[in-house]
């Protein structure tokens, strides 16, 4: 029988999602975030759900012991300059931790959490999204065909209509035209949102991208021995893209803005446009290396989503781990990005019943 997943953000962008599948799945949650009418409204369409209010910016290791779960799911982003306090309290209580972060510090830092977690027999699993999640099961499935990968190109272009939430665009401000730490295969610095350029996906056709700050351009190299790597993200529509790229350049030249400040604003104005767009986006991965005969060799790999059924990508890692370590039928303990901690197999078995479809 499996204890109760406690969701922090519960009744936001991700949490919902997370909580819903988790519910239906039989495992006992908790919708908690600092608005109980909205956990209140999400719990009562979900079967063995509970809504509590929790407040992170408060003393809340209280309200862990009350609800003793047997893991913490933490959807409550920006993660970008957060601290570890939330981790440090699922271990000092005996569990499980797992979070959606995508700071390239805070998920690639969560290794200094592995000897206290360890100590505690409990899992710190940081990055459980789509990057590092997805993009690793990806690699990790293409891999072996390789003697050695020497490039690594990929992409999001996530569709106008889907839903964005706050703390996404708070996070991707945050470094929106600011100097981004050097990664392997880096001939030249570095800007959040520059050296843009035109994608094809299939279905979707050319969209713009644009550099992105990521713990995978450290983890994925560190992991598969990638000599160079490359990740950009982009908007489905152009002149909002290139708007953006060019506050990256205001940025970059030395204005004062404090562009995550504006990030409900800015939010707000992108929803104006959603009758422009469409709900569908994609992922695109380009692996080029040699193969163990020593002839070049290349592999592709692209999943598109349709009907704005986009943003239940970036819940799967979470969802398959809080079950996984809630029934007790995964043994793990330590600190750790999630890199390979989810197959490609099982992700896109969790994505069934949605539209998208892998190319």
């Amino acid at each position: 029988m499996s204890r109760s997943v406690l969701i922090l953000g519960g009744a936001g962008n991700f949490g919902k999602r997370i909580a819903t599948a988790l519910a239906h799945k039989n495992v006992p949650v908790i919708v908690a975030g600092r608005n109980l009418v909205r956990a209140k409204e999400l719990v009562q369409t979900l079967p063995q759900a509970q809504a509590v209010q929790l407040d992170l910016t408060k003393d809340w290791n209280a309200d862990l012991v009350r609800l003793r779960p047997a893991v913490v799911v933490n959807t409550c982003g920006p993660f970008q300059g957060s601290d570890y306090r939330v981790a440090q309290a699922c271990i000092a209580q005996g569990v499980h931790y797992v979070d959606l972060a995508d700071g390239r510090a805070f998920v690639t830092g969560i290794t200094a959490l592995d000897e206290l977690a360890r100590a505690a027999d409990v899992a710190v699993i940081s990055g459980a999204s789509t990057v590092p999640g997805l993009s690793s099961a990806v690699v990790e499935a293409m891999h072996s065909a390789f003697a050695v990968i020497e490039r690594m190109r990929y992409s999001i272009s996530p569709g106008q209509q889907a839903e964005r939430g706050r703390a996404t665009t708070q996070g991707i401000l945050s470094y929106v035209g600011k100097p981004l730490a050097p990664w392997p295969g880096q001939t030249r610095p570095a800007f959040g949102w520059q050296d843009i350029y035109r994608q094809e996906y299939p279905e979707l056709g050319k969209r713009w991208l644009a550099n992105c700050d990521i713990p995978d351009l450290d983890l994925l190299p560190a992991r598969y021995g990638i000599k160079h790597i490359q990740f950009s993200a982009g908007l489905e529509l152009g002149p909002l893209h290139l708007g953006l790229w060019g506050l990256s350049w205001l940025v970059r030249l030395g204005l004062p803005l404090n562009l995550p400040r504006y990030a409900a604003p800015l939010l707000a104005i992108s929803n104006w446009f959603d009758r422009f767009g469409s709900a569908d986006g994609g992922m695109h991965v380009l692996l080029q290396g040699k193969g163990h005969d020593g002839q070049s060799l290349q592999r592709r790999w692209c999943i598109i989503a349709r009907q704005g059924h986009g943003p239940h990508i970036p819940t799967i890692p979470a969802i398959i781990l809080a079950e996984r370590l809630a029934r007790g039928t995964l043994q793990l303990a330590g600190a750790m990005p999630c890199c390979g901690l989810v197959s490609l197999e099982d992700y896109l078995t969790e994505l069934k019943g949605y539209d998208v479809q892998v190319y």
